[in-house]
């Protein structure tokens, strides 16, 4: 009980506004030390914040396009036992954006000893309770992510205006956050991450129930995205799958909710896989839209129902390759649900679909365009 006391001590005496970082230091160029370059990559190691009393660094990639700037710029935070991957860089510089990827584990190149390092990424450190907020891992992993953009923003052939952020599973977690907190952000995808992890997650049963009432409501505030996602202020996306592991559409939903409408976006594919993937095209086709003035990605309106049929408002540069509904009939765990797809009707800017004879019933609808991009609306629950 102590250790949980000192903790809200310590936490009340770090937070001055929606979160304990403090974002006039962290938009400062860290200090960087940089080392070989390998094809379009160039390894860096720069400053973080003490951890446990003492100075850290933080390992990163930093790719560079060909070519003579000035470039956008991409941040790149990788999930649970990922790393900072050296090829996830080169697929952005090859796009014509300056990236970085960085380490949030406490490792260095290919998960090496990190001398140096802050927290590792264990759920035994992420859901701890008893330590100062200057000593979690969500602290660290955003301030690193932050202090990332700011080492970009220093780069001559950076273009100032125009970056970005991604990133996978934890990472998208991460990007939930750091959106929400780094306001200098032109837009932001998280790729499956979301909050409400205390409502429906994998981690809910196994650490936040165990945790006090007390001692959960202060993680939440402080480290869940649900509780900085209505302070983002650029355009987001969403994307994920419908049968997600780890992060349920239930919780999906809520956390797409708290974005203003005007900047929230979502794919959500039916059995999407779950990895360290960057070969999925609407993280890449959404940046650019937003970032490089490419190709609008497609809107859909809230779902309406009428007369057992839904149907959604569409908005696209060009008519849609394919338009979908998704339904299931199963309850329970979203993972374990099996979803079915039908035709939909794309006419006079708008999506609809006969909704099938089911109760209860799950639904949403989709477009794709001729480059494979998906578009989606929320889910409904129809009871």
């Amino acid at each position: 009980m102590r250790s949980v006391l000192v903790f809200f001590t310590l936490v009340v005496s770090v937070l001055a506004g929606p979160g304990p970082w403090d974002m006039a230091t962290l938009s400062e160029p860290p200090k960087a030390e940089w080392g070989a370059k390998d094809g379009l990559t160039q390894q860096v190691w720069y400053e973080g914040g003490p951890f446990a009393g003492k100075p850290t660094r933080i390992f990163a990639y930093v790719g560079r396009p060909e070519g003579a700037g000035p470039f956008p710029a991409v941040v790149l935070v990788h999930g649970g036992g990922g790393e900072a991957f050296r090829d996830w860089a080169v697929h952005w510089a090859k796009r014509g954006y300056v990236s970085i990827a960085m380490d949030t584990a406490g490792k260095g190149p290919k998960k090496s000893a990190n001398p140096d390092a802050g927290p590792d990424q264990g759920d035994n450190i992420k859901f701890r309770t008893d330590l100062p907020p200057q000593d979690m891992w969500s602290y660290h992993a955003v301030a690193a992510a932050i202090r990332g953009h700011s080492l970009l923003l220093s780069l001559p052939e950076v273009d100032k205006a125009r970056t970005a952020l991604t990133g996978i599973s934890w990472g998208g977690y991460l990007t939930c956050i750091i959106a929400g907190v780094d306001h200098r952000f032109k837009a932001a995808v998280p790729v499956y991450g979301c909050g409400f992890l205390h409502e429906n997650s994998v981690w809910k049963t196994g650490w936040l129930d165990r945790m006090t009432p007390d001692a959960r409501a202060q993680w939440v505030k402080l480290w869940d995205p649900s509780s900085y996602l209505a302070d983002v202020q650029c355009p987001i996306l969403f994307f994920n799958g419908t049968n997600d592991f780890a992060y349920p559409l239930d919780s999906y939903r809520k956390c797409f909710d708290l974005v203003r409408p005007e900047l929230r976006n979502l794919s959500i594919v039916v059995g999407l896989r779950h990895g360290h993937y960057w070969d999925f095209p609407e993280p890449d086709a959404f940046i650019d839209a937003a970032i490089k003035g490419g190709t609008a990605v497609a809107r859909l309106g809230a779902i309406n129902i009428k007369d057992g049929t839904a149907s959604a408002s569409l908005t696209a540069p060009s008519a849609p390759a394919k338009a979908e509904l998704h339904f299931t009939p199963d309850t329970g765990a979203w993972q374990k649900r099996k979803w079915q797809t039908a035709p939909a009707e794309f006419k006079d800017g708008s999506v609809s679909a006969k909704l099938p004879a089911q109760n209860p019933l799950t639904f949403y609808l989709s477009v794709t365009d001729s480059s494979g991009v998906r578009t989606s609306t929320a889910h409904i629950e129809q009871p």
